[in-house]
């Protein structure tokens, strides 16, 4: 259940209460359902999960957190 009691029965009931989110500022959101295939059960190396950088918050980093984008790689000139 959603925090005003709907149930929430089925993604396109989610996407609705999503798409339904207002503000007093006048924020409105646009939610449609993404219907594309992904693939699934992809494996990610130590490697690359190092690579990431997560930063956790203080209040349950583990849930909560920021992903910082790399830093802009520069390609100098050939001489």
């Amino acid at each position: 259940m959603n925090w005003r009691g709907r149930p929430l029965t089925s993604h396109e009931v989610v996407v609705q209460l999503i798409a339904a989110t207002t503000t007093k500022q006048g924020l409105r959101v646009h939610a449609e359902p993404d219907t594309g295939v992904y693939p699934d059960k992809i494996a990610v190396s130590d490697a690359s999960m190092a690579e990431i950088d997560l930063r956790p918050h203080e209040w349950h980093g583990e849930w909560n957190y920021t992903i910082r984008p790399r830093p802009a790689l520069t390609i100098s000139p050939d001489p």
